[in-house]
């Protein structure tokens, strides 16, 4: 894979060392991956590491600068605390991923759901913590993607219709797809939706494996209770249906 840590290390350890940065202090030249046009994506270090052995797949579009910043900051401390290069992907992973309240909001329409009972342990939390090995997180654009400067939400351009952007869905994720596709995959909002109907309907996934109807779960997705009504029964019929 390229884009390694160790490819941006010497950049992050120039950053202070701080629990958070400034926009201006990481959507720099220094790690910037790609721009065309109106859209430039800028390097996180969280996506590095992949769980093959999860059980359980989350997939989100895009990280946005506020996961950008949490991976980037918790590289910085592993530099700092002279953490061995092969282990900083996990613990940037582990810190980062859908940090904040998506987690909050991912793991309680997990619990309402019952995946927990049906995976053998006691919450949802679980996955994210002293169960993570159950558990893979990634996005379908592995960097923080920006469209005029603003977190890009998978919509504007449509994802498929951006030559940069499809180029990085179909070199990152789809491997990851191959690796995973027995997992319970549980796509983050429409765009990833769409991509995993795709995906479907060419044969290289089973719909049986794909948590179709799941909400994203940005505060901002003023629909996101509904949509989660309407579908909460078909989802947990699809759960109680998976061989872990």
């Amino acid at each position: 894979m390229p884009y390694l840590i160790k490819d941006y290390y010497d950049t992050i350890k120039g950053l202070p060392l701080k629990a958070s940065y400034k926009k201006e202090e990481l959507i720099i030249p220094e790690l910037l991956i790609e721009e065309q046009e109106q859209i430039a994506l800028y390097y996180c270090t969280h996506n590095q590491h992949i769980n093959e052995c999860a059980k359980v797949f989350i997939v989100g579009i895009t990280p946005g600068f506020n996961q950008m910043n949490k991976s980037i900051a918790a590289a910085r401390l592993c530099i700092e605390e002279n953490v061995p290069l092969e282990a900083m992907p996990y613990l940037c992973k582990r810190e980062a991923r859908f940090e904040g309240s998506l987690r909050k909001n991912i793991i309680s329409m997990l619990d309402e759901l019952g995946l927990a009972n049906k995976l053998g342990i006691e919450h949802a939390a679980a996955l994210f913590e002293e169960r993570d090995d159950l558990l893979h997180t990634t996005s379908m654009i592995p960097f923080a993607a920006f469209v005029k400067g603003k977190n890009y939400t998978g919509h504007q351009p449509p994802l498929l219709k951006s030559d940069l952007l499809r180029k990085y869905v179909e070199t990152f994720f789809y491997p990851q797809v191959d690796l995973l596709k027995d997992a319970l995959i549980i796509p983050l909002g429409k765009s990833v939706e769409e991509i995993l109907k795709l995906l479907i309907n060419e044969g290289k996934l089973k719909e049986e494996n794909c948590l179709l109807g799941f909400p994203h779960p940005s505060g901002a997705n003023a629909h996101r209770y509904k949509q989660f009504a309407n579908h909460k029964a078909e989802m947990i019929k699809k759960i109680n249906k998976k061989n872990f």
